[in-house]
Order: C-alpha cells, then structure tokens, then sequence
C-alpha cells in the first residue's frame, strides 16, 4: 500500500454509534496535538494520554504516522472492509510509544471504553490556488455578458412605435378569428328587408282585444 502524501487528515469521534465530533486538517499541517481542551488541535476527552499535549499526527515523508495513545484498542478497514485487528508487523514501536502509517485507503478505529476516534485521509489534498491570468480573463467575459443583458434589454425593449405595432397586429388577428367564426355560423350574408309576401306568409298576431280602463285582474 502506498500513502497520501498531499493528503488531510480526517477525524470523527463517537460516543457509542453516535458521531460526538468532527475535525479535518488540511495538508498544510505538519503535526496535530491532541489534549482534554477545547483550544488544542485535537480537543480529545475521555482518552488516556501520557502528556498533555500529546502527539498524535504528524506528516512523514510518506504521509502520516499515528501515535497510538497508550490504553487505546486499535483496529483498521482497508478500502471498505471489515475493521479488524492492526497486525503487528504494522506497528512501530519506540522508546514505550506505538504509532503506525495511515496508508492509501485505510481508516483507524482508536477505542477507549465507550469513545471511538475514526482517523481517515481527508478527501481535502491541497488548497485551492489563486486566480491565474486565464481565469481573469474568463471572469471578465462573463461579467461582460452578465452585464450586457440589461442594455440589450433597453436597446431592443419595446417603444412606442413597437407597441403600436403590436396592438394593431393584434387586433387584425382578433378581427380575423371572428370573421372565421361568423362564417362558420353562416352569419356572415348581410340581412335584408322582408319583402310583401314574405310579410304576407307571416302567422296572424290573434285579434286584437280592448280592455276597460277601469278593468282589473286579480
């Protein structure tokens, strides 16, 4: 396995199976300490640490090496595995202090009763850099179209004239809409007057009936 050596450092501490903290460290960061404070680098409660503040991370030419706190139970995953235990051939020990290499995917377990330290390469490799003289440029193309939007607006918007333009078009079309529909209806033939006969064929109005003026109906 090979190590990340332009990698961060990721770490999540649960209380149980329940995620308490997270911390990542960028790869700017040479060495990590550990301490019961909230001001330490690595605010770690409820581990047993020989000095306070304790080594826990730091960079190597390689990647990064772990110190081991003393009482900790240590376990590893392998891209996605099952955690189990570190083996021995993996462990570096030196004046009473234990560590071991954080390699190309692989997650430590670190548990001391209840507590579980989660230690991952972080997904951040490096800082973002700064604008080149490229991305100016693409900047400044976008801000010029960004921009050139609302003139165009005013340039080509609608004015008077254009306005006239369209209601007269519109009401051509409304016009012609309804002159499809009257001849669809057949009332689109001018109306003529009757003529004698056809007022002639007309059914009778009935007879006409003179009712008094002082005749009432209840």
């Amino acid at each position: 396995m090979t190590t990340r050596p332009n990698g961060g450092l990721y770490c999540e501490l649960y209380w149980g199976t329940n995620l308490s903290e997270a911390w990542s460290y960028g790869p700017e960061q040479t060495r990590v300490h550990a301490a019961p404070d909230e001001k330490a680098p690595l605010p770690l409660y409820g581990f047993t640490l020989p000095e306070e503040p304790f080594l826990f991370a730091e960079r190597t030419e390689r990647g990064w090496r772990i110190h081991l706190p003393p009482a900790v139970r240590s376990e590893r995953r392998v891209r996605g595995d099952a955690f189990g235990s570190v083996p021995e051939t993996d462990l570096h020990r030196q004046n009473g202090r234990t560590s071991v290499d954080l390699s190309e995917g692989m997650t430590l377990r670190l548990s001391e009763g209840d507590l579980h330290l989660v230690v991952q390469g972080s997904v951040v490799k490096e800082r973002v850099g700064r604008l080149q003289a490229k991305d100016f440029g693409w900047l400044l193309v976008v801000s010029a179209l960004f921009l050139s939007l609302p003139v165009g607006f005013l340039i080509a918007g609608p004015t008077p004239e254009r306005k006239a333009e369209s209601n007269a078009r519109a009401l051509k079309a409304a016009a012609e809409q309804e002159a499809a529909r009257r001849k669809a209806l057949g009332l689109d033939t001018p109306l003529r007057p009757l003529t004698d006969t056809e007022r002639a064929q007309q059914a009778d109005g009935g007879t006409g009936v003179h009712v008094p003026g002082y005749f009432r109906v209840r």
